[in-house]
């Protein structure tokens, strides 16, 4: 029986090291402009109403709005650069996801299902010399829908032919999985470390 055994990436692969506010403040004060509150909200609220609803580019959206509110003279596309570059520096995978996925790669076949744009999820993947671990990738901008919706998963499904699916996630993860048939087992960071015992659980 093939076994398609599926992670998501943020806060399960990949860990933050720095919060959203500590990397906005060091990104705007690089392109002189002033790290304010209100530039803050108004990154955030930008964002995440073009991510909600899957628009284009909400990165760039996001930081257009601060330029603009800003009054300043960066380019939109320069600041979004620095924001990928400090982004992606603040991220880390834990050591013992890399050794897993070694082993589990030869029993399983690997992927990843992943809110977000697909070039700046998959972007994190190569950055941590990991996008090869794995044999598909599905950003919830390829399937039109963020988890909880099985759109994700479905995509996956359709790239991936498997016998039994698997994810590992957290939240809304979880909850998508369930409603797609797919096996979930939920990560977290409390307790006993999952990594250390999902070969025990698969």
């Amino acid at each position: 029986m093939t076994e398609a055994l599926c992670f998501a990436l943020d806060g399960v692969l990949v860990h933050r090291t720095r919060s959203d506010a500590e990397l906005l403040r060091d990104v705007f004060a690089a392109h002189d402009i002033d790290p304010t509150d209100d530039l803050l909200a108004t990154a955030r609220r930008t964002f995440r109403n073009a991510f909600e609803a899957i628009e284009p580019d909400p990165y760039r959206q996001s930081m257009a709005a601060v330029v603009s509110a800003a009054d300043a003279e960066a380019d939109p596309e320069d600041v979004v650069a620095t924001l990928r570059e400090e982004t992606y520096a603040a991220t880390t995978v834990p050591e013992a996801a890399r050794e897993s996925l070694v082993g589990l790669a030869d029993d399983s076949t690997l992927a990843v299902i992943t809110n977000g744009p697909r070039e700046w999820q998959v972007g994190k993947l190569a950055h941590h010399d990991l996008r090869d671990r794995f044999d598909a990738v599905v950003a919830s901008y390829d399937a039109g829908a963020h988890t909880p919706d099985t759109a994700p998963f479905d995509r996956l499904r359709e790239r991936l032919p498997a016998d039994e699916y698997v994810m590992v996630g957290d939240g809304d993860d979880v909850e998508g999985a369930r409603a797609a048939g797919f096996v979930s087992i939920e990560y977290s960071t409390e307790g006993a470390d999952l990594w250390a015992t999902i070969d025990a659980l698969l």
